[in-house]
């Protein structure tokens, strides 16, 4: 009966995710703002659990985005084309930026960066752009790209070995979300759920001891499937280690 649920659980979430999946040339009309900060930098405190690796990641041109396009969490790292649409100021191009943290208002899908948002505008015309405050944009999903990383992962600082595993998704290329993530236990011959804490972070209570194995589930342009890592935590890991999964997602 507990399978069936989070099996029906993930149904409704793929459901769900379906039209952020729709790349096309097509952009989809919105809004847009800044939030303010001293250094021009993200906010390390985003629903993502980012921290400070949500300061500069992207070079900091980064975005809180709606509670639809956050989706629980699942929408934490995807990648978005964003422009304006004020010819005498915008840019043809507008700005790429990753999806690190949560937030609305007066009609916006993105509340951006102040980097971010002065990156929509054209050369010179940046104090202009600031001074709309919020203004219309069309925006699109894009494919991620990291050179030299793809599905990254971090140990949480509030683990302890071995007692407490929380991990957080760092890196997911091309355009793809994790729904899940799974760690298998030998003595049972059973892979264990984690629990999505908030945004990119999922733990698990009593992990199994020794090196641990996780599987992930991807969705994205290949459909829903699970994906295990190659590469094994080493029994002996720590809080803040960052670790490659070895697993290329296009």
């Amino acid at each position: 009966m507990k399978q069936s649920h989070a099996l029906f659980l993930l149904l409704v979430q793929v459901i769900v995710l379906l039209p952020l999946h729709c790349l096309s040339d097509d952009f989809v009309s919105s809004r847009a703002t800044y939030y303010g900060s001293p250094d021009c930098k993200a906010n390390p405190r985003g629903h993502c659990g980012y921290g400070e690796f949500g300061r500069d990641i992207n070079n900091g041109e980064v975005s809180g985005v709606s509670w639809r396009l956050w989706n629980n969490g699942t929408g934490c790292g995807a990648c978005y084309q964003v422009r304006c649409k004020i010819p005498p100021h915008c840019s043809e191009e507008g700005v790429y930026v990753v999806a690190t943290d949560s937030g609305e208002g007066h009609g916006t899908d993105f509340i951006l960066s102040p980097k971010a948002y002065g990156r929509m505008a054209r050369p010179g015309t940046e104090n202009q752009l600031y001074s709309f405050g919020v203004v219309d944009v069309e925006y699109q999903r894009i494919p991620c790209r990291y050179a030299g990383y793809n599905l990254v992962f971090k140990v949480h600082e509030k683990s302890y070995n071995p007692h407490y595993l929380a991990i957080l998704v760092l890196y997911v290329g091309g355009v793809n979300d994790i729904l899940a993530v799974e760690v298998w236990q030998e003595d049972c011959k059973e892979w264990i759920r984690m629990r999505r804490v908030f945004g990119a972070v999922h733990d698990l209570q009593n992990p199994p001891r020794g090196a641990l194995t996780l599987r992930f589930l991807v969705y994205g342009s290949a459909g829903i499937n699970w994906v295990q890592s190659p590469n094994a935590i080493p029994a002996d890991w720590t809080a803040g280690a960052t670790y490659d999964s070895n697993i290329l997602l296009t």
